[in-house]
């Protein structure tokens, strides 16, 4: 019985999607609920598993296609072999001796790598007629240029003679034209839509970031062993944020027509940085969570979001945003707001700078805090208001336990 792999219930907002990488090739056994491929959206990944055991009978979209909600990407044989010939898909299309249409099928394997593959190849310098491919029609895919780097004939290849006497015909002025992926596309859009949609400025301030320091040195491992977290530096921003919310209301509103929405809750955006691109999960009701519960669930977030993992009501929602560039060595920033959100608070790097205190000088670890906020909605006394609330709090961090 040949079943009909189609492309899941699409999430609301996304008209279509790309296929982006096939796990398995025509021929090829395959399990219960074992993902054959995945289709990505501007928002999410979604896996598409094997609904039976069989063989994967025939790709009918292959890497890199656009397709929509339902339709018709593979076929799977339940209950077949591997190696069993197969009555839908003749044998004679499998093994034509024609050799024009091998060779239509390698052209068109070259110019339609799928954005997957292109990068892969881009990163490690490869050209696609060095890696063999094992796809439909000799496409290359994700697994081929894995194994090829996995046993060394990159590097091996690279090292030879032959590939050092191409190199100078290359110069250095050569280009790469990679596809943009989907999420790419959508982040470029939603930075577009921002600046052009928002009267955006930006207000900065500084915060010693020594008294979090010592908390952290004196409590790290105690606070790791009772809750199996170790204890960072987000926590205490996403809770002193949330504090300065509940004094600035308006901060944490937002502008919905001629109408300002103001949220009584408080969820809170993280902007992380994964493979695919920039994405800004929420944490939700951070006002009800503790330390712990934020470290706990930053990480979570964190590794979905490596492993593409993350849901659509995720990365929906949320009425604040954090993004800490520090991680990455930023020593102060811009940063965008995150529509339909008022403002983004940017956390630095974190460091030692002589600072006057008490008329004398000391060595102490400085961070720049920088809030961009709609200026049609969130005005001067307000803005900085919210800043130096949360730059208090940060230097003070048992107002943040004691509630004062």
């Amino acid at each position: 019985m040949t079943i009909e792999i189609l492309v899941p219930d699409l999430p609301e907002s996304v008209a279509d999607a790309t296929v982006a990488t096939w796990h398995k090739q025509p021929g090829d056994a395959v399990s219960r609920d074992e993902v054959l491929v995945d289709i990505e959206t501007d928002k999410v990944v979604l896996e598409v598993p094997a609904p039976e055991d069989g063989v994967l009978e025939a790709i009918v979209e292959v890497e890199g296609a656009t397709v929509l909600s339902k339709q018709l990407i593979a076929k799977l044989k339940a209950g077949a072999v591997a190696g069993e010939p197969t009555q839908d898909v003749p044998a004679s299309s499998e093994a034509s001796p024609d050799k024009r249409h091998t060779a239509s099928l390698s052209e068109e394997q070259n110019d339609a790598l799928s954005p997957a593959v292109r990068r892969l190849l881009a990163e490690n310098d490869l050209k696609a007629d060095q890696v063999k491919g094992t796809g439909v029609g000799g496409r290359i895919t994700r697994e081929d240029v894995d194994a090829f780097l996995k046993n060394g004939a990159g590097k091996a290849q690279a090292a030879s003679p032959a590939a050092k006497e191409e190199t100078p015909s290359l110069g250095h002025r050569s280009e790469k034209r990679v596809p943009m992926t989907r999420l790419r596309k959508r982040v470029a859009e939603r930075l577009l839509e921002a600046k052009n949609s928002t009267a955006m400025l930006t207000t900065f301030n500084e915060v010693n970031m020594k008294p979090i320091m010592d908390i952290r040195k004196q409590y790290k491992d105690v606070f790791e062993e009772r809750h199996g977290i170790r204890l960072g530096f987000m926590s205490f921003y996403v809770k002193a944020v949330v504090e300065a919310l509940k004094r600035y209301p308006e901060v944490n509103a937002s502008i919905d027509g001629d109408d300002i929405v103001y949220h009584n809750f408080f969820d809170v955006s993280m902007a992380v940085s994964t493979p695919r691109g920039l994405v800004t999960p929420v944490l939700r009701d951070c006002d009800r969570l503790g330390l712990a519960d934020v470290e706990k669930g930053i990480k979570e977030l964190a590794i979905k979001g490596r492993d593409g993992k993350l849901t659509v009501d995720e990365l929906t929602g949320g009425n604040f945003t954090i993004t800490n560039g520090g991680v990455f060595g930023s020593l102060m920033s811009t940063p965008i707001i995150n529509p339909p959100q008022a403002a983004i608070l940017g956390m630095h790097k974190i460091q030692e700078r002589p600072m006057v205190v008490d008329g004398k000088i000391e060595i102490l670890p400085m961070m720049y805090l920088a809030l961009s906020y709609d200026h049609r909605l969130i005005d001067g006394r307000e803005s900085v208001g919210f800043l130096v609330t949360v730059k208090e709090l940060l230097e003070d961090p048992t107002r943040l336990l004691l509630d004062v």
